[in-house]
């Protein structure tokens, strides 16, 4: 298992991921050949924000939640 993140580098890790490109958005045209290589980072970070009982998709809306609509749900 993995360690657990300080609150410092796990704070860094959100912000570093919400200028990550979503895992739909990466495509060999917009790429290259290596995609696969972007694809498995956004991967590797997710599973890190997981360990860290972190939500990667809740993460943009804590860290920019001025640009984030209100959810209604």
């Amino acid at each position: 298992m993995t360690e657990k993140l300080s609150p410092t580098a796990l704070n860094a890790l959100k912000i570093a991921f919400t200028y990550m490109p979503k895992a739909i958005e990466v495509t060999k045209y917009e790429y290259g050949d290596g995609y696969q290589k972007v694809l498995d980072h956004v991967e590797t970070v997710r599973e890190i924000l997981l360990i860290n009982d972190v939500d990667p998709d809740e993460v943009y809306g804590e860290i920019n939640p001025e640009n984030t609509p209100n959810s209604t749900y």
